[in-house]
């Protein structure tokens, strides 16, 4: 199947040091209304100190209740006093929040040097996994890590667990984009009683969202939708509109892989309301794929056409490469399923060129299988087992190992409808030691059965490049 986003976020960054309680903690409406008079007085008489001061509690405040909007304004407010690191840095949050990751990046290295400048520790590492997190939405993941890496040092000189937590959470993002979801996952299972020690719900429920992300892709879709539930009802509790949309997200994409579309489209169409609400122009984008790729499940591939499409333009606005690659991998697989090899081809094509300008290696490996598939549609065996061939070492590099057996098997199939029984049988059994080492039980026993067909000459295997 074409690569898709499925919406999967960060933890809750990190705050700058000292920036929490200037001037009081802002908890009820009537309160951040007040603040933001204030803020808005002191915008106006010129009054910096006092409008730094009030930003930073108003601004979190907002960003926990997906004022996306809201906090661009009131960071943009102050800044026209003068430079102020700590509001880039929530202005950086903002953008990053609502799909604008290229302009989140430039303002978050604004900050960062600000707060190098300041000594401020604290604020660096917050920063530096901001400028990560944009990296991994603009689908360069390497980039990403070394921030973080660099983060997790940091917070680590100063004592502050919960910066820890976040940043060993958004390490575990980047391994899982890397297709590592042994690590990912080890990551993830570090931060989460670091969040719940510190009572921080929105880091709690972003995690829980994560590792029901791992189960998602291993397979094991009832543990994921418990730990989507969890984080769902946290989520809304807490007032967190953008986490809340995500996670209803994740949880249509896991009834869409139970072979259940309306459900999966009815929490799509939840979701959508929401990113649209919130102003997350990249969130929409996957969700309008999402929802293409239900209607794809329905065999409703014009509907699911006219989705992607939608999609795609959004996507190249924000300026999320991966995403964008993402829809044209779909939109190729809608004309690969119409017999349309030209067009599919061409979609592919431009995705795979995306890709390996943003350095996504293991979604480059995905529509590598993509092409492959269809030349194996074309009958050209020849250039199908080339194009597996490109896309097998890069799954074992980035360790997807699910990856991996997917190509393995895609390489079997071609070797057992030439006529080589020895070669499929080779390949087929690497992808059943694959599939265990991830435990991808359904899998592993379909290629089972594969072998079984070629041992016992009952038959050929059943074509994985089915479009």
């Amino acid at each position: 199947m074409p690569v898709l986003t499925d919406g999967t976020d960060a933890a809750a960054y990190g705050t700058p040091a000292g920036q929490e309680e200037q001037p009081a903690r802002i908890r009820s409406t009537a309160t951040a209304a007040h603040w933001a008079e204030v803020h808005r007085l002191a915008v106006a008489g010129r009054e910096r100190v006092i409008a730094k001061a009030v930003c930073a509690p108003l601004a979190k405040l907002w960003l926990g209740r997906s004022r996306f909007a809201d906090v661009a304004a009131l960071a943009r407010a102050t800044l026209t006093l003068g430079p102020d690191g700590p509001s880039l840095y929530y202005l950086g949050w903002a953008l990053s929040s609502t799909g604008r990751s290229r302009q989140a990046l430039d303002i978050n290295h604004q900050a960062l040097a600000l707060m190098q400048e300041d000594g401020d520790q604290v604020g660096e590492a917050a920063t530096l996994n901001n400028i990560g997190s944009a990296y991994t939405d603009l689908g360069a993941p390497q980039q990403a890590l070394a921030c973080y890496k660099r983060a997790l040092l940091l917070v680590r000189a100063v004592g502050s667990r919960a910066g820890e937590a976040t940043t060993l959470s958004n390490i575990g993002l980047v391994y899982d984009q890397l297709g590592d979801r042994r690590r990912a996952l080890a990551h993830y299972k570090q931060a989460l009683p670091i969040f719940q020690e510190h009572g921080d719900r929105a880091g709690e429920a972003a995690t829980l969202n994560n590792i029901g992300d791992i189960h998602k892709e291993l397979g094991d879709r009832q543990q994921a939708l418990a730990y989507y539930h969890q984080a769902l009802l946290i989520r809304r509790d807490i007032g967190n509109r953008a986490g809340e949309a995500t996670t209803l997200n994740n949880m249509g994409l896991v009834y869409n892989s139970l072979g259940d579309p309306q459900q999966a489209l009815a929490y799509f169409r939840l979701s959508l309301d929401l990113m649209r609400e919130v102003g997350d122009l990249a969130g929409e984008a996957t969700t309008l794929n999402n929802i293409g790729l239900a209607h794809h499940g329905l065999g409703e591939r014009p509907d699911a056409l006219a989705y992607y499409q939608r999609a795609l333009p959004l996507l190249q606005e924000v300026g999320d490469r991966s995403g964008e690659a993402a829809a044209l991998n779909n939109i190729g697989g809608i004309h690969d399923g119409l017999g349309d090899w030209a067009q599919a081809l061409t979609c592919y094509e431009r995705a795979l060129t995306v890709l390996r300008e943003v350095g996504h290696r293991a979604r480059e490996a995905t529509t590598l299988n993509n092409i492959g598939c269809v030349y194996r549609h074309q009958g050209d065996r020849e250039q199908a087992l080339a194009c597996f061939q490109q896309a097998l070492p890069i799954r074992r590099e980035v360790g997807d190992r699910a990856g991996e057996a997917a190509t393995l098997n895609e390489i079997g199939d071609l070797y057992a409808e030439a006529g080589d029984p020895q070669q499929a049988l080779r390949h087929y059994q690497q992808a059943v030691t694959a599939l265990r080492q991830v435990g991808h039980r359904a899998g592993e026993a379909a290629t089972l059965r594969d072998i079984s067909l070629i041992r016992f000459g009952e038959g050929m295997p059943t074509a994985r490049c089915a479009p």
